[in-house]
C-alpha cells in the first residue's frame, strides 16, 4: 500500500532571471516540503521556501506543474507516493540566503540560464519537467 504525501515548492527567479537552487544530500534541487494538515498548498509552498532558503520577501505566482515520485521511507519502511505542487515565485537577489542545515541543505545558489545545464546534470529526473514547463530548458 502506498502512502500519499502532498508537498509544495517554488521555482523562484530573481530580477536577473536566475533560478534559486539548493544543494542537499549530493544533488541540486528546488526548495519544497510537505504540507501540514491545516495549510493551504500555497501557504505550504511559501513556508517551505522561507524555511529552506531564508528568503522572506517572496511573491507567489501561479501553480504550473505537479510532479509525482515514489520512494521507500528509510525510517518507516513505507512506500511513499509524493505529489509536489510547483509554483512560480519571484525573489530578490539582494536578500540573504540561509541554508536550512537541519534539512541537510548545504548551499543555495542563484543560477543563470547559461549555467543551468551543469546543475541539471546533478539533479533529480523528476525536476527536469518542472524546468521545461517553466521555460528554462528545451
Amino acid at each position: 500500500m502506498k502512502h500519499i504525501i502532498i508537498a509544495a515548492g517554488g521555482f523562484i527567479t530573481n530580477e536577473e532571471d536566475e533560478v534559486l537552487m539548493i544543494y542537499r544530500r549530493g544533488k541540486w534541487d528546488l526548495p519544497k516540503g510537505k504540507k501540514e494538515a491545516e495549510e493551504t498548498i500555497q501557504a505550504c509552498a511559501l513556508r517551505e521556501i522561507k524555511e529552506e532558503t531564508g528568503l522572506q520577501n517572496v511573491l507567489l505566482g501561479p501553480e504550473f506543474a505537479i510532479t509525482i515520485h515514489e520512494y521507500t521511507d528509510t525510517y518507516s519502511g513505507l512506500n511513499i507516493e509524493k505529489h509536489t505542487h510547483w509554483f512560480k515565485m519571484k525573489g530578490q537577489k539582494k536578500e540573504i540566503l540561509v541554508p536550512q542545515t537541519i534539512e541537510d541543505i548545504s548551499e543555495i545558489k542563484w543560477v543563470s540560464k547559461n549555467e543551468l545545464d551543469a546543475f541539471l546534470k546533478n539533479t533529480y529526473a523528476t525536476l527536469l519537467p518542472v524546468f521545461e514547463k517553466a521555460g528554462y530548458v528545451n
